[in-house]
């Protein structure tokens, strides 16, 4: 970087004459090297899933970048993990209170609008530094399945399937070529852990997925056992075998 630039490089507030924010760019950049996260829409569902690398003495089991929000709603994340943490927090506070408020369950698109905003106002004032995670919302609501991308600048799209993290350009390619509009929730899981191994440097097992369902019959967030994710896995390799090197 030219050291004219550098104060840009250090203040969140202010546009670099190229137009750039370069915070921001950093916190984006914090997500493309965090671990994998993939999110697929179904006919009857949607999956969320995630690369989770444990140690050896660690104890728990449950998934640390999928988080369940409301009944209906749960997302996965890529980046730093404890604003996800945060953002989780938020999420559930937000849905909390839409219930009391309104007697109803919140729509999947107000959560996302509502993390996405919170992400942009950290992109606008001295003080805080941008949050350095994306977020994929996935949930099932009256307006049918839905599944958001959120980001650190405070953009929110939605997807039929996106990948993010590192490898996500291989990964997103990759889905383009086998999402189907039709397909069933049990060939989404099983793209979803091919997804997984193309990104991965463990191929084989399948003790670094993690993995959680919202269904669209019962409109309830579920996780899926390690036994489910061994035979998605064993599916995945029959109908999505990865790419070779």
């Amino acid at each position: 970087m030219l050291p004219s630039q550098q104060g840009y490089d250090r203040a969140i507030t202010i546009f670099s004459p190229d137009g750039r924010l370069y915070q921001v760019e950093y916190a984006i950049e914090t997500v493309r090297r965090g671990a994998i996260a993939v999110g697929i829409k179904a006919k009857d569902g949607i999956i969320l899933a995630v690369e989770e690398k444990p140690h050896k003495l660690q104890l728990s089991e449950s998934s640390h970048k999928i988080f369940q929000i409301d009944e209906h709603i749960g997302f996965a994340a890529a980046g730093y993990i404890p604003d996800a943490r945060s953002q989780a927090d938020n999420a559930r506070f937000f849905s909390q209170s839409n219930r009391i408020i309104y007697d109803e369950p919140v729509d999947v698109e107000t959560v996302a609008k509502h993390l996405a905003d919170q992400c942009q106002q950290y992109t606008q004032f001295g003080g805080a530094r941008p949050f350095g995670v994306a977020l994929i919302i996935a949930g099932v609501d009256s307006n049918g399945n839905s599944l958001y991308l959120t980001d650190p600048s405070g953009t929110y799209i939605a997807y039929d399937a996106i990948a993010i993290g590192a490898g996500s350009e291989q990964v997103n390619d990759y889905l383009e070529k086998n999402y189907k509009y039709d397909m069933s929730l049990e060939d989404a899981a099983a793209l979803a852990t091919s997804c997984i191994y193309i990104s991965s440097n463990q191929k084989e097992g399948t003790d670094h997925i993690k993995m959680s369902v919202l269904k669209t019959q019962t409109k309830q967030f579920e996780k899926v056992t390690p036994e489910q994710i061994a035979n998605h896995a064993k599916l995945g390799k029959q109908k999505f075998p990865i790419p070779s090197a």
